[in-house]
């Protein structure tokens, strides 16, 4: 077997650390010309943006103060539910009072009619219709049946 190399100069060999400086070096003004190119184009823009950082920061927290602001009023647990629940609570406290005091006066009479005779004797008078021996009852008739007013068919639908 023949294992000699007969073109030399064709085969490719492997490049140096030294090479890769050389060829960097030689590019080096070709990247700083593109680089001041690119900051020359995006500097003013740069520039215009952070001039306005300010006001875009204040702008934006404005913003953002206005939507809290409208969520706390207008939210699912805000400002307007709030008192229309405060509203809805007051008044059924009310209606507690009311009840209590109606449940105190039923009371007042369910010990009555256990305790006192001349409670009992009123109540047996007059929803039993009892009278004592040589007492009339007086029963007035029953009220007719009122005639319901006629329909008016002339209303507009």
């Amino acid at each position: 077997m023949d294992f000699r190399v007969r073109n030399l100069a064709k085969m490719r060999r492997f490049p140096t650390p030294q090479d890769g400086l050389r060829a960097m070096a030689e590019r080096a003004p070709q990247a700083e010309a593109m680089a001041a190119l690119w900051l020359g184009s995006v500097q003013p823009l740069w520039t215009t943006v952070y001039a306005w950082r300010r006001k875009a920061a204040t702008i934006t927290v404005a913003l953002l103060a206005g939507l809290l602001f409208v969520h706390v009023l207008l939210g699912a647990n805000g400002m307007v539910v709030y008192k229309q629940k405060r509203a809805e609570y007051e008044s059924l406290q009310k209606r507690i009072v009311l009840e209590q005091k109606e449940n105190d006066l039923y009371t007042q009479q369910i010990q009555g009619l256990k305790t006192d005779e001349k409670a009992i004797e009123k109540e047996a008078r007059e929803q039993l219709h009892y009278a004592r021996p040589g007492e009339y009852v007086y029963v007035p008739p029953a009220p007719a049946n009122p005639v319901p007013p006629p329909a008016n068919h002339s209303a507009k639908k």
